[in-house]
């Protein structure tokens, strides 16, 4: 609960949900992750970036009329066009959320000359509004949950909220509902007994489930798992993939000055071309990608922003390409023993 992809890719049933007549494009399959699709630029050659939903309702028996088409995915895709992006995991997400600004900072400076000697630099992607540290999705370019929850609800489900209210496909026979959608319940009627979920809004709601997911919890450990971490810390991975943070003080029960272990600096380093995917968020170019927390990566099917693959070693060696901060440091992973590099894929698989 709160992880990512599925065994089975949910997206092939929606395609033709209630008589769609969605095609099905060559990135879904049935046993493949479910993904997102951005376009690097627009037709002009100007910078696009932004999310491009891959099926309308065009066809469902409660959109009489619309006629909305797919985007053209076969130019898209023979133009090198389309980026795919996964699900980030989002359980322990309210400790990454509460943990202050300054904590971040110290951390992202400490070890300076061992991550110097690695050529490891990286930042903190921030709010072009306030300066504040943004810190969820795959370039860390979300502020809070609930900005989380509602651009991911509108952008990725199609369900305008009170964070991102607007349709996003206006079309003249393809608007049913009022905007937005989803709203603060004024009058409970749904009556479950939870007052405060009951009058919430589903963006409101999501935010908190994420908010209260529990951090995941290790799998077992033993002589491999206690090597594998040592080596992990050795070689250099945690100078990007920080084991221990804590927050500040919170508002939720059982969440200030807690000390946690997501693995991650949740700062943006650039991890060159052989992992680019060319967009750019914040001050996150399209090189530069959040140090994904590695808590839970036992319980993960596909790696990556993509889901390119299913397979843990070679997501570790893809770490290494032309401008890489992760370069040196996977150097010194492919230096180990077949015995030694089993130990890291053994710690890993126990977070």
């Amino acid at each position: 609960m709160g992880g990512t992809d599925p065994a089975v890719n949910p997206q092939i049933a929606v395609a033709h949900d209630a008589g769609a007549t969605n095609t099905i494009p060559p990135f879904l399959t049935l046993h493949g992750p479910a993904r997102e699709t951005r376009f690097v630029n627009n037709p002009d050659g100007s910078p696009d970036g932004g999310v491009h939903d891959i099926f309308t309702i065009a066809g469902r028996s409660d959109a009489p009329g619309c006629n909305l088409a797919q985007p053209d995915f076969a130019t898209q895709l023979a133009n090198d066009n389309v980026i795919f992006r996964i699900a980030t995991p989002t359980f322990g997400a309210g400790l990454i959320e509460n943990t202050a600004d300054a904590t971040l900072e110290a951390n992202l400076a400490s070890n300076s000359s061992a991550k110097a000697a690695m050529g490891i630099s990286g930042h903190l992607n921030r709010s072009g509004n306030d300066g504040t540290v943004t810190r969820f999705g795959w370039k860390a370019q979300n502020k809070s949950l609930v900005i989380f929850a509602g651009e991911a609800y509108n952008v990725e489900q199609g369900v305008s909220n009170e964070v991102f209210p607007n349709e996003r496909n206006a079309v003249p026979g393809c608007v049913f509902n009022g905007t937005p959608e989803d709203t603060t319940n004024l009058t409970n009627t749904f009556h479950s007994g939870s007052d405060a979920s009951d009058f919430a809004s589903d963006t409101v709601n999501f935010a908190a489930f994420m908010r209260l997911s529990a951090a995941p919890a290790p799998g077992p450990q033993n002589a491999s798992t206690h090597r594998g971490e040592e080596i992990f810390e050795a070689i250099g991975c945690a100078l990007c993939h920080t084991e221990t943070l804590t927050t500040t003080k919170s508002s939720f029960t059982g969440q200030s000055n807690q000390s946690f272990t997501p693995f991650s600096d949740i700062a943006v380093h650039n991890m060159g071309t052989g992992l680019q995917d060319r967009v750019s968020q914040g001050n996150a170019n399209g090189q530069e990608f959040r140090s994904a927390p590695l808590w839970g990566v036992g319980q993960r099917i596909f790696f990556f922003h993509d889901g390119r693959t299913t397979n843990l070693l070679a997501a570790i060696q893809a770490h290494e390409s032309t401008g890489s901060e992760a370069n040196h440091v996977e150097e010194n992973f492919d230096m180990l023993s077949a015995s030694q590099k089993q130990d890291v894929l053994n710690f890993l698989r126990s977070l």
